[in-house]
């Protein structure tokens, strides 16, 4: 298998057969990318384990850092139709993401990425790759290395912002574990959108059990806020916390 570095070539002028309101619509490369700075990252296949659980869910969160320093869009692009495309960007709730299919792999046959997949059943798709592209030039590409199986290891989110921004700051990943009716929640969560922090809101009987709140962080009562992996506590604590952070 041969994969192309791309770098300072133009980007394939490609149409993208694209669904909007139930409406087919032709979006062309120079709409895409013309004047433009646009992240794109491509990967195998829609519902697909790692792109679903890491690729996808990583660039979404970091979008708006992404922008922060200069990109306009952020572009995921497999080699799937333009249902699949939609019904999966809807399942992960990945709005700062804009998904291109390129059912017909024409796209990825031109970026020197189309791959056979016949083992899997899949047929040609793409090899999982990045880059950043300006005003239709490749800047800068991260490509997986030429190993059987999926390799991830250079075109996650975190190594694209690191090249565009060295010195930029990471989201904090924060979970909440809440209840129904609970008014230290509520506060909890206040504090951390008054404080522009996205979190993950886990809910008693509905996303867990009191058994794995106690296993977790050994308390048994709401709210339990844990921040990059530290278990912060309640809602008194949370705003120690906060206040500490913005004293910093």
């Amino acid at each position: 298998m041969k994969l192309h570095n791309s770098e300072g070539k133009t980007i394939p002028n490609v149409i993208f057969r694209t669904r909007r309101d139930h409406e087919w619509a032709d979006v062309s490369s120079d709409e895409v990318f013309k004047g433009r700075t646009v992240v794109v990252f491509a990967l195998p296949g829609a519902f697909t384990p790692t792109c679903s659980s890491t690729h996808v869910p990583r660039y979404n969160q970091l979008a708006a850092e992404l922008k922060r320093h200069g990109v306009d869009e952020i572009i995921c692009v497999s080699v799937n139709d333009a249902f699949v495309m939609n019904e999966w960007r809807s399942e992960q709730k990945a709005w700062n993401v804009t998904f291109l299919p390129d059912g017909n792999g024409d796209f990825t046959r031109g970026m020197g990425m189309l791959v056979g997949k016949q083992d899997l059943g899949f047929g040609e798709r793409s090899w999982r790759y990045s880059m950043l592209v300006k005003d239709g030039v490749i800047q800068k590409m991260f490509i997986e290395p030429d190993q059987p199986g999926d390799p991830f290891e250079v075109s996650d989110a975190d190594t694209m912002l690191a090249y565009v921004a060295p010195n930029a700051s990471k989201p904090l990943d924060v979970t909440v574990f809440t209840r129904e009716g609970c008014p230290f929640c509520v506060r909890a969560k206040g504090m951390l959108h008054d404080a522009g922090i996205d979190f993950d809101e886990l809910v008693l009987n509905r996303d867990y059990g009191e058994m794995t709140l106690r296993a977790v962080a050994g308390e048994s009562m709401v709210p339990q806020v844990f921040i990059n992996g530290v278990h912060v506590g309640g809602s008194d604590k949370l705003e120690a916390y906060l206040s500490n952070r913005a004293a910093a």
